[in-house]
């Protein structure tokens, strides 16, 4: 398919025995959200440190944006495009909002760090991060230091920071963690603006922000992809609804 920005073919990883990923194929195309549900130990966060570049396949071949990217390091893959989040946010408390963010276009630009001189000062790097703040609704919260924000921000914080890097496609692991239900509405309709210009892989346990979120989605159990399809398709699918769903 000439849209598949990233595509998976037969990826397997093993850790001392323990199957984390068993020969996964998936493509996610250009401009959709793509969601990878399943219980906890499917594999998911695994999947993602792959596509990264954190981890190193033992087999099969990732392709992005038309280039086999399986052996390239973070760096490189963050250059083309991918960017991504983590289950638990990794920020500089001491600094500002703003601060994280232009430290993260700074990273991204290949900049010395030079004790954070730069990133405070040159508009070159305030600018885009200004930018990356707006987008997620933090414009507001720009000089709050990033320790004074609560969990909801925090994780607006982290995507902000993904999007400074200016990425075609994001990865995004458990935007939703750990949040109250407002939090979880404003995060899920930050999302919904976010895939009308970006191409996203989605992994969230809330089932219910997946269906909502999400164009086609992919279930892992036990490191194996049992389903993909649309949300329709995968709520039907009796494989799912035994292994994952609880029925």
């Amino acid at each position: 398919m000439t849209d598949v920005l990233l595509d998976i073919k037969e990826l397997s990883k093993r850790f001392d025995g323990l199957v984390a990923s068993d020969a996964i194929s998936l493509a996610v195309r250009q401009g959709e959200l793509h969601a990878l549900i399943g219980p906890n130990g499917a594999g998911k966060t695994t999947l993602i440190g792959e596509l990264a570049g954190e981890i190193l396949a033992d087999s099969g071949s990732i392709h992005f944006a038309d280039r086999d990217i399986t052996t390239l390091p973070i760096h490189r893959r963050s250059a083309l495009g991918l960017a991504r989040t983590f289950q638990i946010t990794s920020l500089f408390p001491e600094f500002s909002a703003l601060d994280n963010v232009a430290l993260a276009v700074q990273a991204h630009a290949g900049h010395s760090y030079r004790f954070w001189r730069d990133a405070r000062h040159d508009p070159r790097l305030r600018a885009p991060a200004r930018e990356a703040l707006a987008q997620v609704g933090l414009e507001g919260r720009a000089d709050a230091l990033a320790s004074n924000l609560s969990h909801g921000e925090h994780r607006q914080l982290e995507i902000a920071m993904a999007l400074a890097t200016r990425p075609r496609m994001l990865l995004l692991d458990e935007p939703l963690a750990g949040m109250g239900s407002n939090e979880s509405r404003r995060m899920v309709a930050m999302l919904r603006e976010l895939k009308r210009r970006l191409t996203i892989l989605l992994v969230e346990h809330d089932l219910e922000a997946v269906f909502e979120l999400a164009d086609r989605i992919t279930v892992l159990v036990g490191g194996r992809v049992i389903a993909s399809g649309a949300p329709a398709e995968i709520r039907a699918n009796p494989e799912v609804r035994i292994a994952y769903l609880g029925e």
